[in-house]
């Protein structure tokens, strides 16, 4: 991996509307890194799914943590190189659009704005419980939905303050949220340890009498659910000095200093938990919170809750700012229908006003919609992990396609002969993680339920390419396309 000098953004590698983008350089390398940290947010990921992982597959799901952040630290070296040469705001689509041509990155930029849209709807549904515990009252699947809406307004609201409140909203995020993890995580090591670090190898019997290998994969949604957000840095690249310098540093310690993070919250979890037995047998529903309070009584417990709270409401502004940069991205390429609306921009503020509205309204209504089903968490969390990675090896396929045509990365970063290898373990891995994410694990639900994370994403896409191909709206734009191939002609 080596840095070196690259052309100006916007020229003849074809970056595109950077040069004359409307937003304002007020992000600091910090502040885009925070932005990234807080996306990927050890605590909510943790926090969200540490019960499910515990019942699922025992101690050892944290294994999970190890194996998905190392796949997903070579997806973050890919991301790396192409951020460096098209440095532009929206991510994945501007990158699948240069990478490979118009079609695609289209299908990327779709399939990708739904899965962020659910992302947002996840986290914070994952936070209900905890709101309620903090204000006092007993938490139902309605409550949790009203908290749900409530925290996107929340969210919103900071977003439309602008790229420097966005900034201090992550700063501020990931302060409370590393500060918090290594406290509490320390605290519950140091008083409430009940076990050694033997019981990471103990299954505790979950696999019951066959193999454990396909419930430690059921379990590792937790991991997978963790690692990502490292993209996020990548969405706002045009609010960035030296985007391809800072970016793909920003990608690279979002990996490291999240999950690590994010495995020492899990570990203290873990060597905590008086009765695993009790979580297996679904006896202990809510463990986090049961241990919180028997560790920290009703005051530290509550502490510990108003700062869960700021991890949740961070990371939801941080989706919701990815979100609405894809959409304005989208619309400022006419790529959707309503493109002259959501392209519309705030020059006082220096965002996409109705861009951002939208990655506020579409989440609000998904969360309404999920006290149709049962187990909605987990649902949702699936649908939003299938469609995030989906979208992600659309990129990582599109780079490996335009490197095998020819392609040689020239930004500030590039990965030089280990470009290759890299990038076909990069696709193996999601396609890995994709197909264990799409598994139909529970056979005596009805078939919609069983089958609900591969039904909705088969969805998406359907609907995505009868939108694309009877509308043509991906081929309205002059923006560049497929021009990291040069005789690539869409």
């Amino acid at each position: 991996m080596t840095a070196s000098p690259a052309p100006a953004p916007g020229g003849a590698a074809g970056t595109g509307p950077e040069e004359e983008s409307e937003f304002r350089k007020d992000m600091g390398p910090w502040a885009n890194f925070a932005l990234g940290f807080t996306y990927l947010s050890p605590v909510v990921s943790t926090y969200t799914l540490f019960a499910t992982a515990l019942a699922t597959g025992g101690p050892p799901m944290i294994w999970a943590f190890v194996m998905a952040g190392a796949g997903q630290f070579l997806v973050a070296l890919v991301f790396g190189e192409i951020v460096a040469q098209y440095p532009i705001a929206g991510g994945v689509y501007p990158w699948a659009r240069r990478l490979w041509g118009k079609r695609w990155a289209w299908m990327t930029g779709w399939v990708y704005m739904w899965a962020l849209l659910v992302t947002i709807t996840s986290v914070a549904y994952g936070a209900g419980p905890y709101i309620a515990i903090l204000i006092g009252f007993e938490p139902t699947v309605h409550t949790t939905v009203l908290c749900t809406v409530a925290l996107i307004i929340v969210a919103v609201l900071i977003n439309y303050a602008g790229t420097k409140a966005l900034s201090w909203a992550a700063m501020i995020g990931f302060s409370a949220e590393l500060i918090g993890a290594l406290i509490v995580g320390i605290y519950l090591l140091a008083t409430h340890r009940a076990h050694g670090l033997g019981v990471i190898f103990d299954t505790y019997g979950t696999q019951g009498d066959g193999s454990y290998a396909p419930v430690f994969l059921a379990a590792a949604i937790i991991g997978f659910y963790q690692y990502y957000g490292f993209e996020a840095c990548g969405d706002t690249a045009e609010e960035v000095a030296h985007p391809g310098r800072v970016i793909p540093k920003a990608m690279r310690r979002t990996i490291y200093v999240g999950g690590a993070a994010a495995t020492f919250t899990c570990l203290s979890l873990l060597l905590s938990v008086t009765d695993y037995q009790a979580v297996i047998a679904g006896e202990d529903t809510d463990p986090v919170v049961n241990l919180l309070f028997d560790a920290m009584g009703e005051l530290g417990a509550r502490l510990v809750m108003a700062v869960v709270l700021i991890s949740f409401l961070s990371c939801t502004i941080s989706l919701q700012a990815a979100a609405g940069r894809l959409i304005y991205s989208y619309a400022r390429d006419k790529m959707i229908v309503g493109h002259q609306l959501l392209r519309k921009f705030s020059h006082a503020r220096a965002v996409p006003g109705f861009a951002l509205l939208t990655a506020a309204v579409i989440p609000a209504l998904i969360a309404f919609a999920s006290l149709v089903s049962a187990d909605a968490l987990t649902k949702i969390v699936s649908f939003a992990i299938l469609g995030i990675y989906g979208s992600f090896q659309m990129v990582v396929l599109a780079s490996l396609r335009a490197r095998l045509k020819g392609w040689k990365p020239a930004g500030e970063f590039v990965l030089g002969r280990w470009g290759l290898l890299v990038n076909v373990g990069a696709l193996a891995y999601g396609i890995f993680a994709i197909i264990n994410i799409a598994w139909a694990r529970t056979p005596e639900d009805p078939w919609y339920d069983n089958y609900i994370v591969l039904l909705c994403g088969g969805l998406v896409v359907a609907v995505g390419l009868l939108y694309m191909f009877t509308t043509h709206h991906y081929g309205r734009s002059d923006a560049p396309s497929g021009v990291a191939i040069p005789e690539r002609r869409d």
